[in-house]
C-alpha cells in the first residue's frame, strides 16, 4: 500500500505558544502537492472548509477543520487569502508539540483518513566536549518519499 506524507516544522503560532489570533497550520496556496492531497474547497464561496478525519499514533481519531479563508476575493475591505488546518491546538499541547518539532501528516492510497503525529526534535546528548555541527532546519512543508 502507498502512504503519501508530508511534515512541517512547527512553529510557536502552529503549537499556539506566541497567544496570537491566528488558528491553525497554515498551507501556503503554493503548495500545489498538499492542497492536492486534502479536500478540494470552492473559491467562489467565501471561506469554504471541509472537516477531515484523522487518526494519531494511539488510535485516537481527531476531526480537524480544513479552511480557505478567502475574504479578500469577497469583501470590499477583505485582507485574508490562505489556507490552514485549524482545531489542532488542544491535540498539539496534548502530544507535548514544541517549536521546532515535525508534524506529519499522511494518508495509505484509497483511504478517507489521514495519519497524524508528532515527531519531537532531537535534544543534544551531551556525551562529548565536542559542539555538535549545525543543523539544517528546513522550514514549511516538505513531501516525504
Amino acid at each position: 500500500m502507498t502512504r503519501t506524507a508530508f511534515r512541517k516544522n512547527l512553529s510557536s503560532n502552529d503549537v499556539g505558544s506566541t497567544g496570537g489570533h491566528q488558528a491553525g497550520v497554515l498551507i501556503p496556496k503554493g503548495e500545489t502537492d498538499l492542497l492536492s492531497f486534502l479536500p478540494s474547497l470552492n473559491p467562489d464561496v467565501k471561506n469554504p472548509d471541509a472537516w477531515i478525519t484523522c487518526i494519531d499514533d494511539e488510535g485516537e481519531v481527531h476531526r480537524f477543520r480544513f479552511v480557505y479563508y478567502n475574504n479578500k476575493l469577497h469583501d470590499e475591505n477583505g485582507t485574508r487569502n490562505e489556507y490552514r488546518i485549524t482545531h489542532m491546538t488542544a491535540w498539539f499541547r496534548g502530544q507535548g508539540a514544541r517549536t521546532g518539532d515535525t508534524f506529519e501528516f499522511s494518508r495509505d492510497q484509497g483511504q478517507s483518513e489521514y495519519r497524524i503525529r508528532v515527531v519531537h526534535a532531537e535534544k543534544a546528548t551531551g556525551q562529548n566536549d565536542q559542539a555538535a555541527p549545525p543543523r539544517l532546519r528546513l522550514r514549511g512543508w516538505r513531501r516525504v518519499h
